[in-house]
């Protein structure tokens, strides 16, 4: 590949030089090629040709969230969710909206659950919850093309729901209004129930069984969201297969919708009751480049992961990267703060063996 030299600012990535391998271009005919991306994208220029290049969909990481667009009752917030909107518009990128409803009760805005000093009924919570839907989906009607509806619900113990404000008062009913809404606001917009770990047998089976509840009610959701958030070492391969089998016999699409492989794993900051995390909290063990083997394995990694996409693109309608490149990923600094490596560019937007492994999987059989 021939690269354009770039200027190391911070933040910025390399312009990725015309005749390069375009995953866009590549991955055409088996599913769209997108990344979450900064809100501030619009200001980073550098950014822009790596983005337009490489992927076709892009969905911001926060500027539409609920506590983002209303944090307070009725003030509606839109300028950098137009601004994103604009942009994309401008280079012809498709919009995944993210997100109406989180039905995690530290990503709600607290006004939403609360009447004067009372919790919210039922009924004011699902009329809030529709004129926010409402207000936000019908403002972009025609300019965003995919919305994730209801981000993890689904609970990781033994309950069906996670505990939340919205499961208190409403239960299974404000998922359901939730997509309701959504599809009148536009009916032309594809709508996706979107969680983590959804791919392991526990949660999938109450994704299927949540799907078959909004299915057998008529609700309009189109795809299932799975995050795709890896470890290198312990990609769940074969649950991942059995995930794509079952939406496939339910009838849904599925979305891969925030895919990386961690260069660092970081199962152990929560095992044992968070006993390794003072430990882990030291370790960074790539802050001066990721070793070779560790490139390769990670290339070996994203290859079996995308042989499989392929294998299922009838039932995948679209894999998005999260975040533009190494330097900008989120897992610099969640658990713990580390440099690391979990993307298909490094950290100057140079192709990495990752990239070369899934392109070279994309053109297979073409």
């Amino acid at each position: 590949m021939t690269w354009m030299s770039c200027v190391l600012l911070a933040g910025a990535s390399c312009s990725f030089a015309a005749g390069s391998h375009s995953l866009r271009e590549t991955a055409a005919g088996w599913f769209e090629m997108g990344v979450g991306i900064s809100d501030r994208i619009p200001e980073r220029t550098n950014d822009w040709p790596l983005l337009t290049t490489q992927f076709s969909a892009v969905t911001p990481e926060n500027c539409m969230k609920p506590v983002a667009i209303q944090p307070a009752d009725g003030r509606f917030n839109f300028a950098q969710a137009d601004a994103f909107v604009d942009f994309a518009a401008r280079h012809g990128l498709k919009v995944v909206g993210h997100c109406l409803v989180w039905a995690k009760d530290d990503r709600t805005p607290p006004w939403f659950y609360r009447d004067g000093d009372r919790p919210a009924s039922a009924e004011l919570l699902l009329q809030r919850m529709r004129r926010h839907i409402e207000t936000v989906v019908g403002r972009y009607r025609g300019r965003i093309a995919a919305w994730d509806v209801v981000n993890e619900a689904l609970d990781d113990g033994t309950n069906f729901l996670r505990p939340s404000g919205w499961e208190k008062a409403c239960g299974e009913e404000f998922i359901a209004k939730a997509f309701e809404y959504a599809h009148q606001a536009d009916p032309k917009a594809f709508l996706i129930y979107n969680d983590y770990n959804n791919e392991l047998p526990a949660k999938r089976e109450k994704t299927i069984r949540l799907i078959r509840s909004l299915r057998a009610k008529n609700v309009p959701v189109h795809a299932v969201g799975l995050q795709g958030h890896y470890e290198l070492g312990r990609l769940p391969l074969a649950d991942l297969e059995a995930t794509l089998v079952g939406m496939r016999e339910l009838g849904v699409k599925v979305v891969v919708s925030e895919l990386d492989i961690d260069a660092i794993p970081r199962a152990r900051w929560w095992a044992d009751g968070g006993k390794h995390r003072e430990e882990l909290a030291k370790l960074d063990p790539y802050r001066d480049g990721c070793p070779p083997e560790i490139l390769k394995q990670q290339a070996d990694e994203y290859a079996q992961l995308f042989r499989l996409f392929r294998q299922y693109a009838d039932v995948i309608a679209r894999v998005s990267f999260w975040n533009l490149h190494d330097g900008q990923s989120w897992l610099n600094y969640f658990p713990w703060q580390r440099v690391n490596h979990p993307l298909l560019f490094d950290r100057q937007g140079r192709p990495k063996p990752a990239f070369d492994a899934v392109i070279g999987e994309l053109s297979a059989g073409k």
